[in-house]
């Protein structure tokens, strides 16, 4: 739908739809802030699910199902537990931790407000003059996203999967005992059975 076309509709009569959107929207900004802002690492990957998740939702109500499935398929199914195991196998502090603040908050958060600001200026400058008719037929078909998933961005897509990959061997390399550490004797830890007699 054109902008010409659009023209009845207007942002001063928001559709149900839409209001949904920018509700989900707000409360998956908020679970994004607090991902990235909290100091206990675990509940860090369970906001990120939030987010994550609330992304999907997003998806849903852009009546993109495919690409919503996708998302709770592999980025809540695989990439966050893959995190979580990361955190379990490299033995990271379960509560707060006051040595994941790196002190260069002013400096990501100027970076981040940069790469916002890019992001914003990139997708209203390619989608300007394009209204997406929520209450019509879905716009996109699986076949079409899988073709150019599996076409265009098969390498990407690819790369992505081996960096997960070194990802949880690194993980797995951190866990391992140093073979110069010495083997804690784990009889003098029980009591003898003559003390107790």
């Amino acid at each position: 739908m054109t902008l010409a076309a659009a023209a009845t509709h207007g942002f001063l009569s928001p559709t149900g739809v839409e209001i949904a959107f920018v509700l989900v929207g707000i409360a998956t900004l908020g679970a994004a802030v607090i991902t990235v802002t909290t100091r206990q690492l675990v509940h860090a990957a369970l906001w990120l699910v939030v987010a994550l998740g609330g992304l999907a939702v997003e998806y849903l109500l852009l009546t993109a199902e495919f690409i919503a499935w996708v998302q709770v398929l592999i980025y809540v199914g695989s990439v966050v537990v893959l995190l979580l195991f990361g955190l379990m196998l490299t033995k990271a502090p379960i509560g707060r931790s006051p040595e994941a603040d790196s002190g260069n908050r002013w400096v990501a958060l100027a970076v981040a407000a940069a790469a916002a600001a890019s992001l914003v200026w990139v997708v209203v400058d390619a989608f300007r003059t394009a209204w997406i008719d929520l209450e019509g037929p879905a716009q996109g078909s699986t076949k079409v996203a899988g073709e150019i998933l599996f076409r265009h961005w098969v390498l990407p897509f690819e790369a992505l999967s081996v960096l997960l990959l070194a990802a949880l061997i690194g993980a797995i390399v951190l866990s391992r005992r140093d073979k110069d550490e010495p083997v804690r004797d784990r009889s003098a830890d029980r009591p003898s059975r003559e003390g107790n007699r």
